[in-house]
């Protein structure tokens, strides 16, 4: 234990010198993201990030395995989550784990020769360096893929709702607008969202317009017939525009009748039509 104290004091004396080393010698021609930057804010990030990573790892000769991996996921989290780090490739940056673990492979013989350490005790010092940096960079991977699919996710559902806007208009009409490519998410995102901002709103009258919508299957056509019946539950009159050929076929082979629904050739002249003047249901 007194030997490991000793590592620990060793390396932890070289975390500044690792970190400029480091940095120097960093590919900053061929790197990319974070690494590639020029900018002396996120250069002086990098280098405090990179260490924090160092003063943490010496603890693996000081500190219980169960404490130190559990003390560690902090720093971790911390780089899974950075912007510059989310836009720099997976690949950049574990090629960067693994020329760290090297630097601290080389002080390690570098220790060992100077405290004439034993092969064996060289070996464990070798393997606890390798395990902490597969589980970091586990973890990490772990992280960071979570991480950029919640931002995936969010910025889709923030696509979606944008591309499926109520547009207020006057005497409490609104306007849907539809374009694109609808499959069967987004339709479930349109019934819901549509609903929920007539509700808002206080919409008595939708105007759902098509005309930039070319294809859509049966399940789709479907969705869109039931916003219809539910829009018409919550009391708001619905009046369909823009309808193409191909749209009408696929509702006709579904068995979809709009009967009771009003429909117009274009929106220029579903917007003509008179403002409803009965109260909402």
């Amino acid at each position: 234990m007194h030997r490991n104290s000793q590592l620990h004091t060793f390396l932890l004396e070289k975390a500044k010198f690792l970190t400029e080393e480091w940095y120097e010698s960093l590919d900053k021609v061929n790197s990319k993201g974070v690494y590639a930057s020029t900018n002396p804010d996120v250069i002086a990030t990098l280098k405090k990030q990179n260490f924090d990573f160092h003063l943490q790892l010496c603890k693996i000769f000081i500190e219980e395995e169960e404490k130190f991996f559990k003390d560690f996921e902090a720093w971790i989290l911390s780089i899974a989550q950075d912007d510059q780090h989310l836009k720099t490739p997976i690949h950049h940056i574990l090629k960067e784990f693994f020329r760290v673990r090297g630097q601290y492979l080389n002080f390690i013989d570098e220790f060992v020769n100077l405290h004439q350490v034993e092969k064996e005790q060289q070996l464990l010092y070798n393997q606890m360096i390798t395990k902490a940096f597969d589980n970091v960079v586990y973890k990490f991977v772990e992280e960071n893929q979570k991480y950029a699919e919640e931002r995936l996710q969010a910025q889709q559902d923030m696509i979606k709702e944008l591309s499926s806007p109520v547009i207020a208009l006057d005497n409490n009409r609104a306007l849907l607008p539809l374009v694109g490519d609808i499959d069967t998410s987004r339709a479930r995102f349109i019934l819901e969202n549509t609903l929920e901002q007539c509700g808002e709103k206080g919409i008595n009258h939708l105007f759902i317009d098509l005309s930039g919508v070319v294809i859509i299957d049966t399940l789709v056509a479907d969705q869109i017939f039931n916003l219809l019946k539910a829009l018409n539950l919550i009391g708001v009159k619905t009046t369909l525009s823009g309808i193409r050929p191909e749209i009408a076929q696929t509702t006709v082979q579904l068995g979809i009748s709009f009967q009771n629904v009003s429909i117009k050739p274009t929106l220029a002249g579903a917007l003509t039509l008179p403002p409803i003047t009965t109260t909402r249901r």
